[in-house]
């Protein structure tokens, strides 16, 4: 997030696509609702669904799975061409207007319209009630990331704030909502496959040669050829390029896409490695489980969707075997002939702050009077609420043309619905930990498909049958729950259920910049089972 969860009040308009916050980010969707109902904000939600934050929004633009393009470039259209724009921002901070302007000149919200199925006047309310905002914050998480074109959403996004100068202040700014826990934390320390720790590129010559001497390597040793990312690897086995896979906390055989050709990889690969807390569907295929600690058993940082960097301390004793991740892998790389002898996390940080420029002016004696948001460079630096309130990281903020493309697999008259996957309240993720929970699962026991009551009507479904979902890549069934939450056309699964694996449904294809595969849109057929 370039802004702090505190700051969500200050905004004046909130626009929220791609993310159902309530379900998926509880705990921060009440300040959203807060600044709604004691502060007097408005939302703007684009999203296909009729979640929660439907109830609390003032526009409810509702478009057609993989259509977020259009009506992005088409909000820009109208800001343009009414002169909404804050032109002393773009002529001050922002470079490649011109361009700009010239690919969205054909973007009208009656183009739009006929794509997205987004009324055109409901696209020129959202503009103007976005532009003319004081402060305006944008929100979104994995239902826009989680397609094939899902680098250009973002960056459709980035255009809207950069046109209105909602960045930089409170109130404002590019808030993605991280998906998992500590997922920004992992980002942060180089879990990506082409920057070290604090996204510095592995191609870049001065930045290894600072992380060989940092970590007494030689230079020569640190590839400058970005790694292979999930999808890749799982190619990669069966193609005989990997013959080894070490997974960390992930559970790829629910959460993966095409889990089909995930379990041909699995079961083909040479060597596989589960460091894990529980046992899980991937871990049931490895040939070597290590049992690893949970957040409540350990000591370290995690850091959270808005930059906070805080300790953690272990709560409860370490269960039989398990160990932190921290010493796992230090022994593993001892047995592997490297030379590494951290005496606990701190240590590591300390190395850690050494390299990382965000990071610098944090230590554990810091952190312990209480989190610290990034970029701290300094020990004297209070760290950093807003970012990009004096300028961008770049210099300028460019303003990135996105041309419209449709979805990889759209419905036809084979496979007729669209299917969207995402979370409920109750579980999280594969459910390797939420479904171990008693009362969790009481609540919500079993796989649902969200159908609309016109598409269960058509099919001769009711309530509660037993539907068979099929996509050119597997077949699942579970309950049928009749809603109108989803549009005519459109079904919803979660993946948090192994009985019921949506992601044999999903295809692998993935966003060609981000490698993130298109989980939010596939073709299905939908039948009622005998």
């Amino acid at each position: 997030m370039t802004n702090s969860i505190k700051d969500i009040v200050e905004a004046d308009v909130l626009f929220v696509t791609g993310s159902n916050t309530t379900e998926a980010h509880p705990v921060l969707s009440l300040q959203m609702k807060r600044a709604i109902r004691k502060h007097g904000a408005k939302l703007i939600l684009l999203d296909p669904r009729r979640i929660e934050l439907a109830d609390f929004a003032t526009l409810h633009l509702r478009h057609q799975p993989g259509t977020d393009v259009a009506v992005l470039n088409a909000m820009a259209h109208v800001i343009l061409v009414e002169g909404l724009g804050n032109d002393t921002f773009i002529a001050e901070r922002t470079e490649g207007i011109a361009e700009f302007k010239t690919a969205v000149a054909d973007w009208t919200p009656e183009r739009a319209a006929i794509i997205s199925g987004v009324p055109a006047e409901d696209i020129r309310q959202a503009a103007r009630l976005y532009a003319r905002a004081q402060n305006g914050a944008i929100f979104w998480a994995m239902g826009i990331t989680q397609h094939t074109t899902g680098t250009d959403n973002v960056k459709a996004l980035s255009n809207l704030a950069l046109l209105t100068g909602h960045i930089g202040r409170p109130g404002t700014g590019l808030n993605p909502l991280r998906g998992q826990n500590n997922v920004q934390g992992a980002c942060d320390m180089g879990g990506l496959v082409n920057v070290f720790p604090g996204y510095q590129p592995v191609a870049d010559e001065a930045a290894r040669r600072k992380f060989a001497a940092g970590w007494h390597v030689p230079f020569e040793l640190l590839n400058p050829k970005p790694g292979l990312t999930v999808t890749e690897i799982m190619h990669g086995v069966l193609d005989g390029r990997i013959k080894a896979i070490y997974i960390m906390g992930e559970n790829p055989m629910l959460s993966d896409p095409n889990l089909s050709h995930v379990y041909h990889a699995l079961e083909q690969v040479e060597f596989l490695v589960v460091q894990d807390i529980f046992m899980n569907e991937t871990a049931e295929m490895a040939h070597i489980v290590l049992p690893a600690a949970s957040f409540a058993e350990k000591s370290g940082t995690f850091t959270s969707t808005e930059r906070r960097v805080q300790l953690i301390r272990p709560a409860l004793p370490l269960p039989g075997k398990a160990r932190p991740d921290w010493q796992i892998i230090t022994q593993i790389a001892q047995c592997l002939g490297a030379d590494w002898s951290y005496c606990n996390p701190a240590e590591i940080f300390t190395e850690l702050a050494s390299l990382t420029p965000q990071y610098a002016g944090m230590s554990y004696e810091r952190l312990a009077q209480g989190g610290l948001q990034w970029p701290c460079p300094t020990p004297d630096h209070p760290g950093t609420a807003v970012l990009h309130s004096g300028q961008f990281a770049r210099g300028k903020g460019l303003l990135c043309p996105v041309a419209y493309k449709p979805p990889v697999e759209e419905a036809d008259e084979n496979f007729p619905f669209t299917l969207s996957t995402g979370r409920i309240l109750f579980h999280w993720h594969g459910g390797t930990m939420s479904r171990r929970s008693p009362g969790l699962d009481t609540i919500a026991p079993m796989a649902e498909v969200e159908i609309n009551p016109v598409d269960a009507q058509n099919l001769g479904i009711n309530s509660g049958d037993c539907v068979r979902v099929e996509s050119r890549r597997g077949t699942v069934a579970a309950a049928a729950r009749l809603t109108d939450r989803s549009p005519e056309g459109t079904v919803f699964m979660t993946f948090h259920y192994a009985e019921a694996a949506v992601n044999l449904l999903t295809h692998d294809t993935v966003d060609p910049i981000a490698k993130i595969p298109e989980y939010k849109v596939c073709a299905v057929r939908v039948s009622r089972q005998e």
